[in-house]
């Protein structure tokens, strides 16, 4: 019988072989078993230290002196969570964003009130409780295949007919598996086995520990949904500011440096053929016909001046749906576009006019940069979404760091989009394509 193994399927199977081998000699096992260690040990301190204080505190709630002392277990938890959270970002590389600082009022009575309403503190405590039963199971589990598996490494070396075990693998193995009633060579060199398979699997188990750590401490001791809210909501409302204070700095410089200019050199021609024409004894028509006809093409050069300045604030075509603008866009557009649009409500004009401005300014950056062929552009609505696709098949490689500046480009179509809660997502490798989605929300 011949078994025919894929090509695929070898080479997945090799890279799990290596993947198994190198692992526990990699820097990430050790940090791993490192933080499980020193993390244990400070769960059992924290815990110690919640239970006593609140203990205490609970006692004695009746007095200001109880309320003190649950107020200071909470500040102790708080700082814990803050060691916790070091002690992950150096040996785990887990960035933990930090809560907002304990803000405490005027006074005793005010400190104690911010201490008792402090929600990160009571989360931190909370984190504390679990972390106890998380590190017992981990001594258990994890910490104790380790400890079998160098005992299992060490004891044939020392001479010893059986090594000390306690754990999952005691659990595991049946009684006297270690001690087969032989202590000769094959009893060490079956020993030495055990340890050997039971060294290349610990790091799994450690791993498994700290992942439920990470989901834990991201959970309890990172800023709560609240506070990222708040957080996301000022971010963007900065955005929006600076986005709308360019807007206005943009509008003056563009009012003042050309319309204005285009008005004033109108009224001086004007005022050129009026005095032109007071003078009835040395009137020259010639030159006054020449005043005005100048006067006439700077006012119409004033009018499209002003005309493209509005519609830079808000397109005219919008008033006719976004149905109709996109349409204009890929029928306007220099590199040949396709437009697929499925529409069951309209969105609010802010919505409208920053989609607009997205097809506008991504089918600018095709015709300049992405040097393709054809576009294409998919605008659908999924429940309160609105999802714009924008496709090219150009030579890739946009990124946002490289396109526009914080007032333009990509980079202003992002700080335009995270204003209202959307997302931006740009995927451009080279040789392309390069597809653009904008998610925004049917009304804001």
């Amino acid at each position: 019988m011949v078994i025919v193994v894929s090509e695929e399927l070898e080479t997945r199977v090799r890279e799990i072989a290596r993947t198994i081998l190198r692992t526990p000699f990699t820097k990430r096992t050790w940090s791993e078993l490192c933080f499980l260690s020193v993390g244990a040990v400070l769960a059992f301190f924290g815990f110690a230290f919640v239970v006593l204080t609140m203990a205490v505190g609970v006692v004695f709630a009746i007095t200001f002196f109880g309320l003190a002392v649950i107020g200071l277990s909470l500040r102790g938890a708080r700082a814990i969570g803050g060691v916790q959270r070091r002690l992950a970002l150096g040996l785990l590389d887990e960035q933990i964003d930090d809560p907002d600082p304990f803000a405490p009022r005027r006074g005793f009575l005010g400190w104690l009130q911010s201490a008792l309403r402090d929600r990160t503190g009571w989360r931190a405590m909370a984190y504390v409780v679990v972390k106890v039963p998380l590190a017992i199971f981990a001594i258990f589990t994890a910490l104790s295949v380790w400890f079998d598996a160098f005992t299992c490494l060490i004891t044939p070396l020392g001479g010893a007919s059986q090594p000390h075990e306690f754990g999952l693998v005691r659990g595991l193995f049946p009684p006297g598996y270690f001690s087969i009633g032989n202590t000769g060579g094959l009893h060490g060199l079956a020993i030495l086995c055990s340890g050997v398979v039971l060294f290349f699997a610990a790091p799994w188990g450690v791993r498994v520990v700290v992942y439920i750590d990470r989901f834990l401490m991201r959970a309890l001791l990172g800023p709560d949904a609240v506070a990222v809210r708040v957080r996301s909501l000022e971010h963007a409302r900065a955005q929006t500011v600076d986005a709308s204070a360019a807007t206005l700095r943009r509008i003056e410089r563009d009012l003042h440096d050309g319309t204005q200019a285009q008005l004033v050199a109108l009224a001086m021609r004007l005022g050129m053929a009026k005095e032109k024409l007071a003078d009835t004894d040395h009137l020259d028509l010639d030159q006054v016909s020449e005043l005005v006809n100048d006067a006439h093409r700077g006012a119409k050069e004033a009018i499209i001046e002003l005309r493209d300045l509005a519609r830079g604030i808000h397109p005219p075509v919008l008033d006719i749906g976004l149905e109709g603008a996109l349409s204009t866009l890929a029928a306007r557009s220099t590199v040949p576009a396709d437009l697929t649009l499925t529409l069951n409500d309209r969105p609010t004009p802010a919505i409208e006019s920053i989609a607009y401005f997205c097809v506008a300014e991504l089918l600018a950056n095709v015709a300049q940069h992405a040097n393709a062929s054809r576009a294409s552009i998919i605008c659908t609505q999924h429940s309160r979404w609105l999802r714009l696709v924008v496709r090219d098949d150009g030579i890739g490689g946009a990124q946002l760091s490289e396109l526009g500046s914080s007032s333009s480009g990509l980079t202003g179509l992002t700080e335009r989009v995270h204003a209202v809660d959307g997302r931006f997502e740009i995927v451009s490798p080279l040789r392309g394509p390069t597809v653009v989605t904008v998610d925004l929300p049917m009304h804001a």
